[in-house]
């Protein structure tokens, strides 16, 4: 300020890369979040204005550009999904703004989430990274970026001997779209889905717990024209395996919006290919939806029920257009008990038969008891949000 002004001035350090020669810089979106100006300084220590181009928060990557008379020099991209664990990586970055430093380690893990956000896949090194390398590059012996330094695990805020970078195979995507557009579309399905657990498999009859269980579809959404529906569980998305429940959201979001697709189900025991065509998410939530808990079920149920009425609609403040058959009680220490059943859950379906009297429920349990003698899956509505519940029978 000038002569006594109360102006204070803050200053955000952090590195970034050239991606091309005509001065595109790559760096984390929390290193220029609300900048007024954003300078950039290179190894020679040039300085030049830099210009936003597009910002991505739900990976934390930011684009900038920057003018120069000359070519500058840049760096070029590996392949992030060929890196394995134990692999050699170099750090590079402007630590507590003390200039490039470069830290050297090997990778310790994949696909690590840290709970940021549906998108995450971080790649976890050993090389020290502190702050101020945010948004730095992470390189392969080859000399090529196979992340992007992102986040330090730390309690202290200086590193602990641990980093998280963004693999390329998702910031290439984002810069790609950032560049020509300047903002990132994200493409949605429109499901909500929940991990498949060992009883769910039995109570499907699947070999395996590979895939991703559908407990609703969304309506006017790519998986409604799909033809998707509750208790399909889906095995590979556009020609890639969904072997866990995160892989999904993350191929989902990675498709750009009006790609066609083809989604590998398993519906009745048997595959089936189901195509449709990807939208644009609008927001945070619609990427894919939510990822919902799981649970089980058994033949002396622990369970007492009632069918829809006036009554049970106001006793448990049901929505008036609830379906299906009213869990009344649940008795202590009952397989339903154990899987967190309680008093007005909602038994929509068991197994595959759609149930409207506590009769149904009877029936369909006892059918399931005979032919697969495992387990029984039922889908339950909870106050508008349905999901999957394995029971093991005794």
């Amino acid at each position: 300020g000038d002569g006594g002004g109360t102006e204070h001035e803050m200053r955000s350090l952090g590195s970034g890369f050239i991606v091309d020669p005509n001065g595109l810089v790559v760096t984390n979106n929390h290193v220029i979040d609300n900048a007024n100006e954003i300078m950039v300084i290179l190894g020679d220590g040039t300085e030049l204005e830099a210009k936003l181009i597009g910002t991505d928060p739900k990976t934390d990557l930011a684009l900038l550009k920057v003018e120069s008379d000359r070519a500058l020099p840049h760096v070029s991209f590996g392949d992030s999904d060929s890196a394995r664990i134990g692999d050699w990586v170099i750090a590079i970055g402007n630590p507590f703004g003390l200039g490039g430093t470069t830290t050297k380690g090997i990778i310790s893990a994949r696909g690590r989430d840290l709970n940021a956000g549906p998108l995450d896949d971080f790649i976890q090194v050993d090389a020290p990274i502190n702050r101020g390398n945010s948004g730095g590059p992470l390189f392969n012996m080859r000399g090529e970026v196979i992340g992007v330094n992102t986040a330090i695990y730390s309690p202290s805020g200086g590193s602990v001997g641990i980093g998280f970078a963004i693999p390329t195979s998702i910031a290439q995507t984002v810069i790609n779209q950032l560049t020509d557009t300047g903002m990132v579309s994200r493409g949605w399905l429109g499901v909500h889905i929940q991990a498949l657990t060992q009883e769910i498999a039995e109570g499907l009859e699947l070999a395996d717990e590979k895939g991703a269980l559908v407990t609703k579809v969304m309506g006017d959404s790519p998986a409604e024209a799909a033809g998707l529906a509750a208790g399909d569980v889906i095995r590979s998305f556009n020609g890639k395996t969904v072997s866990k429940l995160k892989d999904l959201p993350r191929l989902v979001a990675n498709t750009p919006a009006d790609t066609d697709v083809e989604i590998e189900i398993l519906r009745d025991g048997k595959s089936k290919i189901l195509s449709t065509i990807i939208a644009a998410s609008d927001n945070e939530q619609k990427i894919l939806a939510r990822t919902d808990k799981k649970t089980k079920e058994k033949a002396k149920l622990g369970l007492a029920l009632a069918p829809v009425s006036h009554d049970t609609l106001a006793r448990y403040q049901l929505d008036e257009t609830t379906t299906g058959v009213v869990i009344v009680d649940v008795a202590q220490d009952s397989p339903a008990a154990r899987k967190g059943l309680v008093a007005g859950d909602v038994i929509v379906k068991v197994g595959k038969t759609t149930v409207g009297s506590p009769e149904d429920v009877v029936d369909a349990v006892n059918r399931a008891q005979k032919e697969n003698g495992k387990a029984v899956l039922m889908l339950i509505n909870r106050k508008g949000n349905e999901r999957f519940v394995a029971l093991r029978f005794a």
